[in-house]
């Protein structure tokens, strides 16, 4: 873990794009949607933050958020229980009443917490981009060039009838932002920026108190697309592994990657750990005739028939004869005996009974909604 910064806040929208995987978020919010056998989603931003040094974050909640409230708890699985700094969960209600339209809008309900960090920068980070990013060479650099915005990007392949919610980002020769494109209908390699990015308090402050007065509350639109200008906005390129959980397809897609072993290592890097809430479960339990392949299975699992190329999260049940296939299987789901489930995502607790076939494909997965009962 990096020396602890003082100097730096850092603040995570859970809820950003929740309305892009609704399937996942109809009871939770986008920052405790399940991940890679045992992680959510707010544990990447988490652990980058806590990774580089922050120690002081706010979570800026929208709806749904019991389950985000049980996992993050004290903050104390993220060293983030301390007296000075530590983590804040921040209400999601806008001043001019009901739920924030935009993370402008946002900001300005949860501004008497970031007026009173000591912290000199700001660094904001959504949930729905899954990166291991070291902010402390943004950091460098913002300081270094004394940019107004700096946004962490990526290069990357994007396909707009693939990819939802992304914001393509042009840059000029001397990395000034030059152009802005959000949601455009578009295909190949591109500059998608990731939702992150660093700011001076006081610049925060500044826009959004403006942005306030003039009832404005889309940061993308009204500062990077309407005000470049007026600003010294430059990029920052993260040239390492993300993946963007924008659609059900897209998240199934996304836990399948980390079957890839060069990529595991791209995201879960030596010296980077990503930490999460731990579990205290069983080691996992095979049966005599149990086979696995390719796949992920977390702690607290019984296993007895055959897994291959599949994620398996906590405390999943496996019964005699049954083969799952490229599925991904959340926390607590039973499965009984001589089943066939293939290209499936099983949300938490979900229950499907003997000798059942279950089939959905890779460009359209099965999706069974929480505590779903088969």
């Amino acid at each position: 873990m990096s020396s602890v910064n003082y100097n730096v806040l850092g603040l995570i929208f859970a809820s950003m794009h929740d309305s892009y995987v609704s399937e996942l978020t109809k009871q939770r919010t986008m920052g405790s949607i399940p991940f890679g056998g045992r992680y959510r989603l707010i544990d990447f931003p988490l652990s980058n933050f806590v990774n580089s040094g922050v120690s002081e974050v706010g979570v800026i909640t929208k709806s749904n958020y019991g389950s985000l409230l049980d996992h993050l708890g004290s903050g104390r699985d993220w060293d983030l229980s301390r007296k000075k700094g530590g983590l804040h969960l921040l209400p999601p209600y806008s001043q001019t009443g009901g739920i924030y339209k935009g993370r402008l809008d946002a900001l300005s309900n949860i501004w008497s917490f970031v007026e009173h960090s000591n912290a000199k920068y700001v660094i904001l980070s959504n949930c729905d981009v899954v990166a291991t990013v070291d902010f402390n060479p943004v950091l460098k650099q913002h300081k270094e060039t004394e940019a107004d915005i700096t946004l962490i990007y990526s290069r990357g392949f994007y396909d707009s009838e693939k990819n939802n919610c992304a914001t393509i980002l042009e840059f000029n020769e001397d990395n000034t932002l030059g152009g802005v494109l959000v949601d455009p209908v578009i295909s190949g390699e591109c500059n998608q920026w990731l939702d992150m990015m660093i700011v001076t308090k006081d610049f925060l402050k500044k826009i959004v108190s403006d942005a306030a007065s003039r009832n404005l509350y889309s940061f993308t639109r009204e500062i990077l697309q309407n005000s470049s200008n007026d600003y010294k906005i430059l990029g920052y390129e993260h040239k390492d592994f993300f993946v963007r959980i924008d659609s059900v397809q897209n998240y199934y897609l996304a836990n399948r990657m980390l079957l890839d072993r060069e990529k595991r290592d791209a995201l879960f890097r030596k010296g980077q750990p990503v930490y999460t809430k731990i579990g205290d479960n069983a080691p996992v339990k095979y049966g005599l005739e149990s086979s696995i392949k390719d796949s992920l299975i977390a702690d607290g699992c019984v296993i007895e028939g055959t897994v291959e190329n599949s994620i398996l999260f906590r405390g999943v049940r496996v019964g005699k004869g049954t083969v799952i296939r490229d599925s991904v299987i959340m926390q607590g789901t039973r499965i009984g005996s001589n089943c066939s489930i293939s290209s499936v995502i099983t949300d938490k607790n979900v229950e499907i009974s003997d000798d059942k076939v279950l089939t959905g494909s890779e460009t359209y997965p099965l999706y069974i909604g929480k505590n779903g009962k088969i």
